[in-house]
């Protein structure tokens, strides 16, 4: 892994929790979801007819991927609803790193070092550990993030080898979210009628805000995949928890336990072994 690709999973990472942590403060979380999803689409749809177009092969690929992405967003608005955000977003993106490692070892064929299995083990390990015990949460929320977790994985592998066969990186993940915010949109339309078009009319800066960056965080991570193991870049971008936690100290004054910062640098440390392994 080169450095400029190290660096630019980061530098997704680093976008990952910001649009993250505009969800994070919205009062309708669910309406914000598909703001930024749908503000993804329509950024994709202004850039793609500039841009060179994926590979035919890569197009059943695409599709699966805008389908399991719907998933996503839906699994992610019904689990922060049934629990605490602290712990839904660690169990989904704490628990993926290990399936697509092990399902890229096995399908995509892999095979990793063993400094790289205890990079993926370490980053996986402080996530979870980030699970306040103390919070108790709604057992349907914590199993849909559970659920969620095998949605992330599946839609990340399906992206590691449709992105390579594409041979446009850019333009193969802008047609994943076009397709992924439309549906989306509609069916936020149908569902809110009366909520939705004032909540949009009222928050479209940050839904544009947060449609590039998560367009430009998957981007990112979409290219890190043709020049590095799949594994070892998903395991890199749950980084994006020590970036929401800084953000959160820092930006949105929340009250950091030294637990928390314990295993914010438990995932340091595992980014570091990765880069060393890599």
């Amino acid at each position: 892994m080169p450095v400029v690709v190290f660096g630019a999973v980061l530098l997704a990472a680093v976008l990952h929790a910001a649009w993250n942590a505009l969800v994070k403060n919205a009062d309708d979380k669910f309406l914000t979801t598909v703001i930024v999803a749908a503000s993804a689409a329509l950024l994709a749809a202004i850039a793609l007819p500039f841009l060179k177009q994926p590979d035919p092969a890569s197009w059943p690929y695409i599709g699966t991927s805008a389908v399991i992405h719907v998933g996503y967003f839906v699994l992610i608005a019904f689990a922060y609803h049934l629990a605490d955000m602290s712990q839904t977003y660690p169990l989904m993106r704490g628990t993926a790193p290990f399936l697509v490692a092990l399902a890229g070892a096995f399908l995509l064929r892999e095979p990793l070092s063993s400094k790289a299995w205890i990079g993926i083990s370490l980053i996986s390990l402080g996530v979870l550990s980030m699970v306040s015990v103390k919070q108790e949460g709604d057992g349907k929320g914590i199993a849909l993030a559970l659920f969620n977790a095998v949605v992330i994985a599946g839609y990340t592998l399906v992206d590691g080898y449709g992105v390579r066969l594409s041979e446009a990186p850019v333009a193969y993940t802008l047609w994943v979210f076009l397709i992924t915010g439309i549906p989306l949109a509609c069916g936020s339309l149908v569902m809110n009628r009366a909520t939705a078009g004032p909540h949009a009319r009222s928050n479209w800066r940050m839904g544009l805000l947060g449609g590039f960056g998560t367009l430009a965080a998957y981007s990112l991570v979409l290219w890190a995949m043709t020049a590095a193991p799949v594994a070892v870049v998903a395991a890199l971008r749950e980084t994006s928890i020590l970036f929401g936690t800084v953000i959160s100290a820092l930006v949105l004054n929340e009250r950091i336990n030294g637990n928390r910062w314990a295993a914010v640098c438990i995932i340091a440390l595992g980014a570091i072994v990765l880069r060393i392994a890599s």
